[in-house]
């Protein structure tokens, strides 16, 4: 992995989509074991998988990962809870209590 290369590699994988009353996820199981770090992006190829409501969908496809540079995956680092704190939702009130 260079500082400023990117190198990918195919993965086999397992895409399981869940649309229950209960549950609604959807998440790709990477079967060759590979570990997905910061700033590495996945691309699972086929066509889109769709599941009809009430049911489990599970699907087996290939998958292109593209590993970050060194220098993308510091980036990815130390920017990383900036961009959490953009999910998170702050109030204040002027209310107060008598």
């Amino acid at each position: 992995m260079g500082l400023l290369t990117r190198h990918t590699e195919t993965a086999p994988c397992t895409v399981e989509i869940v649309h229950r009353f209960e549950e609604l996820s959807a998440h790709v199981r990477l079967d060759n074991g590979a570990v997905i770090g910061p700033g590495d992006t996945v691309l699972v190829h086929g066509a889109p998988v769709m599941a009809p409501f009430g049911e489990e969908v599970r699907e087996a496809r290939m998958a292109t990962i593209t590993r970050a540079s060194t220098l993308e995956r510091l980036w990815t680092k130390l920017t990383g809870d900036l961009e959490f704190m953009e999910l998170c939702e702050f109030s204040f009130s002027e209310e107060r209590k008598a």
